[in-house]
């Protein structure tokens, strides 16, 4: 079976083509991640959703006008014989493009499930196009499975939705983080995730991203997918000894939705999070935090009557609302 659909959008052919195969613009409507090496035999990794991979090979393309990809899900329950081609083709029109998306080799009942999420998807990338951002992703809201490398890519989310607000004139803000600004805040988070990539046992550098979201969350996504290689299973490495994978991994959640509060807090910026998502990350927190209180937090405050869950784990961190 084969799922089919063609939309319009009000931009370039070559803007159409970065939309659809870019990193960068794919986080902004159908990816939490995204790696892509954009050549014939080059491979490439989307987190769609949080604790939903696609994973596969460039079977073909022409720059600027067609992709086609090998489609294979990884560990996505009832996907695991979903092994498809997804072809994109790019048309110039007058006064914008149209991308046609055509996802061959499914079974019918594949085909509905898939028809539901293009459908889904093919509408962010109208509003994408049109505004450049769709926005936050109901369905990255609150993942039905999750576990420590599933809340880092919900938290990662929440971040990317924060980030994509800060401009340049934020960069000397104070933050809830006392001896940071904005930008030496940027610096921290930089190099806690090169330090969690290394608990994870990978050799990371910080990458040269194009705007500060893709800096940050182009290193995030290799840290996450660090994890995912390692696995939870067993003891990790960190600065301060061994400790459960589970316990270290669940370090990185914390870090990207903490700071995501922080930046938040310093610039205004509005931010989208689940209550389900921050409830995991403080399952997480209380065994992380309270064993570095005087290092990495400060002592617990009282949160204000009313705040809600993510002001609550951030007075749990030792963090006090600007505002306060």
């Amino acid at each position: 079976m084969t799922f089919s659909k063609t939309v319009s959008l009000p931009v370039s052919p070559d803007e159409a083509f970065a939309l659809v195969t870019q990193p960068e613009r794919l986080r902004r409507w159908t990816a939490v991640t995204a790696r892509v090496d954009l050549r014939a035999g080059g491979d490439y990794r989307w987190t769609v959703t949080p604790g939903n991979v696609v994973a596969g090979t460039v079977r073909e393309i022409e720059p600027g006008r067609r992709i086609v990809l090998e489609w294979a899900w990884d560990d996505m329950p009832g996907a695991e014989d979903v092994d498809s081609a997804v072809i994109i083709t790019v048309e110039p029109t007058d006064g914008g493009s149209l991308v046609t998306l055509v996802h061959e080799g499914l079974t019918p009942e594949q085909e509905i499930g898939h028809a539901e999420g293009w459908n889904h998807f093919l509408g962010r990338l109208e509003m994408a196009a049109a505004k450049g951002d769709a926005g936050p992703d109901e369905w990255a809201f609150a993942p039905e499975r999750m576990n420590e490398i599933v809340a880092a890519e919900a938290s990662l989310a929440v971040l990317q939705g924060v980030l994509r607000q800060v401009v340049s004139t934020d960069r000397e803000k104070p933050t809830p983080c006392s001896d940071f600004t904005v930008h030496q805040l940027v610096e921290h988070l930089l190099d806690t995730l090169l330090s969690l990539g290394t608990m994870a046992g990978a050799e990371l550098t910080r990458p040269q991203g194009t705007t500060l979201e893709d800096t940050v969350s182009t290193l995030a996504s290799d840290v996450i997918e660090a994890w995912r290689r390692r696995g939870l299973d067993g003891m990790a490495m960190s600065p301060f000894g061994e400790a459960p994978a589970p316990v270290l991994a669940g370090i990185v959640s914390i870090e990207l939705l903490l700071h995501a509060w922080d930046f938040a807090q310093a610039t205004g910026a509005t931010l989208t999070v689940s209550d389900a998502v921050v409830e995991y990350v403080a399952g997480s927190a209380a065994q992380v935090i309270p064993g570095a209180r005087g290092r990495a937090f400060a002592d617990e405050v009282v949160a204000d009557a009313g705040s809600d869950a993510l002001t609550r784990l951030a007075a749990y961190s030792g963090r006090t609302p600007l505002a306060a």
